[in-house]
């Protein structure tokens, strides 16, 4: 008898404890809220910090980025499979077309490097941004080129063929970059000109900037571009870029900031009007390094839209938005990214707080 009755009070606290950890785990407090993002890689070592700071606070939340590219991210922001997208590029009008009400909101603002992979040649060789076009539309093709020796003319520079490595994959570096190289080259602005994706007219495609960084430092003689918090936690040699002043500049957070100082100080538009005339290349600036740009988280104005939202899931990302501006922004400079000035935060600020889901308005904190 004692035996039936041990054994119908094992069987009684298995069940409650079964009914508590049920309720328990099924608790809305419990409740793992996820965010779903995809986009840039260049501002991926900065974003992806920002996340992960932003998670150890919000304990039931997990907020996944895939760093796919910025062609990736706006397609998928354009399919509304993810709640926010990434890009280095803004969006164009027929991007527009196709998400309708979308908002810029500049993030951060960093620098691509051009990276080489030269043997017993550090950091620092000089080039310009005609030479560097050239390079890559196969004009200049040995690295003792006349073209490039004469501008180092303290370094011996091999008779090796020069192999380019460029992006695979639809890219706001590969925006930036190209940009760039239209406005230092007639004949690449004619040509190629500038794109997410362009005609490249050779080298060696690779996938996002950790693929082109792993590329150029496992081939000798290479030359290619990344970002530079790539080309730091790789390891990288860079080059020192002729700026408008004529000073050879290496690509740094000082130079990046000098960059912003001059070229990001007022005349920007709002979250919800067009970036595509926004550029900080070739900021006038002495000291500033001329292949700087800001990259943009992108979003919806009216998060409906955006197939299984949730007014909770709504304010979650306005409130990760808001995060990133603000206390994210401590996180950049140790990442070789500038920090927003304080005018481009205030745009960010009306931007914020003009989302909505079902029309009404969403609290930031």
């Amino acid at each position: 008898m004692k035996y039936k009755i041990a054994i119908a009070i094992v069987a009684i606290v298995i069940i409650v404890v079964g009914v508590v950890s049920y309720l328990y785990l099924s608790s809305p407090a419990q409740t793992a809220l996820t965010l779903n993002g995809s986009g840039a890689t260049f501002p991926y070592p900065l974003l992806s910090v920002m996340i992960s700071h932003y998670q150890t606070q919000k304990t039931n939340l997990q907020i996944n980025y895939q760093s796919i590219g910025s062609g990736g991210g706006i397609s998928a922001l354009k399919s509304k499979t993810v709640d926010f997208a990434a890009s280095d590029a803004p969006l164009t009008a027929s991007d527009i077309a196709s998400a309708p009400n979308t908002l810029h909101i500049p993030e951060t603002i960093g620098a691509v490097t051009i990276a080489y992979n030269l043997p017993g040649i550090p950091s620092g060789l000089h080039l310009t941004g005609k030479i560097i076009a050239d390079i890559f539309q196969g004009t200049i093709t040995t690295w003792n080129d006349t073209a490039i020796e004469s501008l180092n003319t303290n370094a011996t520079l091999p008779e090796k063929t020069i192999t380019t490595i460029h992006r695979s994959d639809g890219s706001g570096t590969t925006f930036i970059f190209t940009g760039y190289l239209s406005l230092s080259s007639q004949q690449w602005n004619t040509t190629v000109g500038q794109g997410k994706s362009v005609a490249w007219p050779i080298g060696i495609g690779s996938n996002g900037n950790t693929g082109v960084a792993s590329t150029v430092n496992g081939t000798q003689y290479a030359i290619g571009y990344v970002e530079l918090a790539y080309a730091l936690q790789n390891g990288m040699t860079v080059a020192a870029i002729q700026n408008p002043a004529a000073n050879w500049i290496q690509p740094s957070l000082t130079s990046t900031q000098s960059a912003v100082q001059s070229g990001a100080a007022s005349g920007l538009p709002a979250g919800d009007a067009s970036w595509v005339n926004v550029s900080l290349l070739n900021t006038p600036d002495a000291n500033a390094y001329p292949i700087v740009s800001f990259t943009y988280l992108l979003a919806y104005k009216e998060l409906n839209v955006i197939p299984q939202m949730t007014q909770e899931r709504a304010t979650t990302l306005v409130q990760f938005l808001w995060y990133v501006m603000h206390d994210g922004q401590q996180l950049a400079s140790s990442l070789a990214y500038a920090q927003l000035p304080s005018n481009v935060v205030q745009i960010d600020e009306a931007t914020i707080q003009s989302i909505t889901f079902n029309g009404q308005h969403l609290p930031t904190s």
